[in-house]
Order: C-alpha cells, then sequence, then structure tokens
C-alpha cells in the first residue's frame, strides 16, 4: 500500500515536474521574448548601418581622446582574441598589497594625469568581473573637458549626451547611477556627424 502511495506521489512530481520544465517554462521565454526584444538578444546596440557593435551589458576599450574611457578591465574587456574564444571574465586576484597591481595603478593614475584628468575610482580601479560597461557620473565629469577638446565641441553638448546615457538606479531607490560608456561613445559619434 506505501509501495502505490508512493509511486503515485512519484508519477505527479514528475508530470508536474515535466509540465513546468517542458511547456510553461518555454512558454515564458517565447513571450518574454516577444516582449523584451532587445534585452531577450543581449541588448546589442547598432551603430548608423545597423551593424551591432557591442553590448549595452558589456564594456569595451577605449583609448582615444575623442571618446570616454571606461573603467580598466583586468581581461581587457575580451578583446583579446584568445580571451574571446573561452568567454573569460574576471578581476586580476591581486592583492591589495600585490607590487604589480600597485605598479598598474600608478601607471593608470600617472596617464590620466597627463591629460589633465583628476583621476576618479573608476577610472583607476576594474570591476570585479572586468566587463563593467559603466563608470560613475562623476568619472565622465572628469572626462568632459579632454573629449571636448579632442572633438571641437562645447562641454554643455557633451552634459547633454553623459545625462542621456546615464542608467538611474532601479527604482530610484537600488544602487547607483552609471554612464553606460558605449552607449555615450555611440552617442559622440552622431553628434560629430
Amino acid at each position: 500500500m506505501d509501495f502505490l502511495r508512493e509511486m503515485g506521489r512519484s508519477l505527479r512530481l514528475s508530470a508536474a515536474l515535466w509540465l513546468l520544465t517542458a511547456v510553461i517554462y518555454p512558454v515564458i521565454l517565447l513571450l518574454a521574448g516577444a516582449a523584451l526584444p532587445f534585452q531577450a538578444n543581449g541588448s546589442l546596440l547598432t551603430n548608423d548601418q545597423g551593424q551591432a557593435i557591442g553590448s549595452a551589458l558589456i564594456g569595451q576599450p577605449f583609448t582615444s581622446d575623442r571618446y570616454f574611457w571606461p573603467r580598466p578591465s583586468a581581461i581587457a574587456y575580451s578583446t583579446d582574441p584568445q580571451v574571446a574564444k573561452t568567454g573569460i571574465s574576471g578581476a586580476s586576484n591581486l592583492a591589495p598589497t600585490n607590487p604589480a597591481l600597485a605598479e598598474r595603478i600608478a601607471t593608470d593614475k600617472q596617464r590620466i594625469q597627463q591629460t589633465g584628468i583628476e583621476p576618479t575610482g573608476d577610472l583607476l580601479y576594474s570591476s570585479g568581473s572586468g566587463l563593467d560597461p559603466h563608470i560613475s557620473p562623476a568619472s565622465a565629469i572628469a572626462q568632459l573637458d579632454r573629449v571636448a577638446r579632442a572633438r571641437q565641441v562645447t562641454p554643455d553638448q557633451l552634459r547633454s549626451l553623459i545625462d542621456q546615457a546615464t542608467d538611474r538606479p532601479f527604482l530610484n531607490l537600488f544602487g547607483e547611477p552609471g554612464v553606460n560608456v558605449l552607449k555615450l561613445n555611440l552617442a559622440l559619434d552622431r553628434l560629430n556627424r
């Protein structure tokens, strides 16, 4: 009797899990993909020709004075062909007392100061994932004069672009505002056409 009751319970549980994973979950994915196609397809940003240039969720390296610089990445934002094949993300795993980390930070600080920028934390320190696409609004404002000079535009034009590329905290409660560097630099290219 106990065996039949346990067998019935097992069959009902198996049927419920099959229904959940083989029917309900795929239907939810299809509905979510139809309702939110941008997010479902990787949040890809495109240029004016419709070519995908990157994801709004993953940072990219920019080194030219004509662009806003992102925070440093321990993995170079996976642009190295060997890294990109494996999809590596992550920090350098160097301890704060590691001389290599101190040297990298000192070199970056000197390079940033040579351009007339007072370095902010996120222009010196990489994120834990190595893929963070955001910098703080303060870091974008710190680079304002350098980019305005290089592009021969007014700082007010750039302030407007920074504001448009700033992601606000969720429900204005959770998180900090962050400027998406790829969105900002894409808007810069559209401005200078």
